[in-house]
């Protein structure tokens, strides 16, 4: 195989990315910004390509573009230029669903691909700290190891083409949902004289509301299938209503804490009230067909 890598799409990521690579291979890299490849190229162990077509010469070819249509197109003039045995590293942001059209090109010329999901800023990317959430056959995984672990500090796989990918989106939406409500939790304790200072000491804590959610209810019940004990739903249901309550009498909106009370609701409807309260998992289990519980082997693999 090539000892050359290449790399297409030089933008904030891209460049920063550019660096860590050239630090351990030889780079031949691409971009439509001219000035972004004369940039980059100012490195001596970093060569610029004429074109995209010329990125084939390597045996992996890493991308860092701008919108999952232009990551399928250079798949697309890629794949049927590669070495049989290649592999496209895929860093851009795209859905899982965008990574199986990726795959299918590949497939068809014999080229594997990997999606490589940047759970970091720029910074960190530049700086070594990076991470790097990983889907692909293992084979696949396991021939670009060296420079997965040039990108990044931390690279944890996740099962096949797209979960990587998948769970970025996952992560991503879970910050998101979580900023409302802190907002939210912001403004109630504002309106109730609250320090938020003190709040966020001890919405911290292992065992308060930001932590225990992930570590016991999702980790230990919900991924267990176990919800005997604990604190019952309609138990969870009476201090949503009361946050509801107070909500009301403080002149509050809220948005993300009144969309999951009608959860609750749902749950004690179902027959889920004397069942922990991590039990409302079950609902989407019942919508979904899809268990959430799992065995040894569903676990990713941190490394």
């Amino acid at each position: 195989m090539s000892d050359t890598v290449s790399l297409c799409g030089l933008g904030n990521m891209g460049g920063a990315v550019a660096g860590r690579l050239a630090a351990h291979r030889p780079l031949l890299a691409f971009d439509l910004d001219a000035e972004r490849v004369t940039q980059v190229t100012q490195d001596p162990r970093i060569t610029a390509a004429g074109s995209v077509a010329d990125l084939a010469a390597s045996d992996i070819v890493v991308l860092s573009l701008p919108s999952p249509k232009v990551s399928l197109q250079v798949v697309a003039e890629l794949a049927p230029r590669m070495p049989a045995g290649g592999v496209i590293v895929e860093t851009s942001t795209v859905n899982p669903t965008d990574m199986h059209e990726e795959q299918k090109l590949c497939t068809a010329h014999g080229i594997g691909i990997v999606d490589a999901a940047i759970l970091s800023g720029v910074s960190q990317m530049a700086g070594g700290s990076a991470t790097l959430l990983v889907g692909g056959d293992e084979s696949d995984v396991d021939k670009v190891t060296g420079v997965l672990d040039a990108i990044s500090a931390t690279t944890t796989r996740f099962g096949p083409v797209g979960s990587g990918m998948a769970a970025k989106v996952i992560n991503n939406a879970v910050a998101h949902a979580v900023m409302v409500v802190l907002a939210e939790a912001a403004a109630l304790a504002a309106a109730t004289g609250v320090s938020g200072s003190a709040l966020a000491a001890l919405l911290s804590g292992p065992e308060a509301g930001l932590t225990r959610p992930l570590t016991h209810r999702f980790v230990e019940r919900i991924l267990r299938g176990d919800y005997d004990g604990g604190m019952p739903t309609e138990a969870a249901r009476k201090d949503s209503t009361l946050a509801l309550a107070m909500a009301q009498d403080t002149g509050v909106p809220l948005f993300g804490i009144q969309g999951a009370h009608t959860v609750y609701e749902l749950g004690v409807a179902e027959g889920l009230g004397r069942l922990d309260y991590a039990s409302i998992a079950t609902l989407w289990e019942r919508w979904t067909s899809r268990p959430m519980a799992e065995t040894s082997n569903d676990k990713g693999d941190e490394r």
